[in-house]
């Protein structure tokens, strides 16, 4: 069975996604990055030809046109009701029997090289975490063999995110992968630039382009 990637994502939509990101820059400058963040990572992952991707995205009822041909390469789906453990807990489950990943989709360092990573450590551990700065994570990769409730009483959108969530798999072999940021306000966005750029750069020297 062919590895999956869920990229996690809002669907593009002005004044609805980056919120905090937009009371610095603006919320068309904020919808843009997002857009342009999006896309990005997902043409990287298809081009890749490694992973199945499915964009899931919130809400739920929200119609996203991918560019290009990806709208016939990537299966899109909701992310369903409840918090983002439930809401992950049920992409997982879409793969039992198989390896999967979770990936955000504001991670400018982000790069297929990490996604290869992830996969290949869970050829050893039962799990693998992406660390961001901010204490939460921006990769969690499963195996087939889990926790009954791998994102329970997890603190989200806080430092504790990524601890609380190490707290299930106690006694499990865990992987974790490089400490990443993430965009959410006016100084991450700036910072962002050069990693930007580097994890493009290296996706181009490892497809061969």
């Amino acid at each position: 069975m062919k590895d999956t990637v869920f990229v996690f994502a809002r669907a593009p939509r002005l004044g609805t996604v980056k919120r905090r990101l937009a009371r610095g820059i603006g919320a068309r400058a904020a919808l843009r990055f997002h857009r342009a963040m999006l896309f990005s990572l997902l043409r990287r992952l298809v081009a890749a030809r490694r992973f199945s991707t499915v964009l899931c995205v919130t809400p739920d009822r929200a119609r996203i046109v991918l560019p290009g041909n990806l709208g016939r390469r990537i299966a899109i789906r909701p992310q369903g009701p409840g918090d983002l453990g439930a809401r992950m807990a049920r992409a997982f489950r879409a793969r039992r029997a198989g390896r999967a990943a979770i990936v955000g989709s504001d991670i400018p360092g982000l790069g297929v090289a990490d996604v290869r990573a992830a996969f290949a450590a869970l050829g050893r551990a039962r799990a693998v975490f992406g660390p961001a700065e901010d204490g939460g994570y921006w990769l969690v990769g499963l195996g087939p063999l889990r926790p009954a409730r791998p994102f329970g009483n997890v603190r989200w959108s806080g430092p504790h995110a990524l601890a609380d969530t190490l707290a299930n798999f106690r006694g499990r072999r865990v992987s974790l992968l490089r400490r990443l940021r993430d965009v959410d306000t006016e100084a991450d966005y700036y910072a962002a630039r050069t990693p930007l750029r580097r994890s493009e750069d290296a996706d181009r020297a490892g497809s061969g382009s």
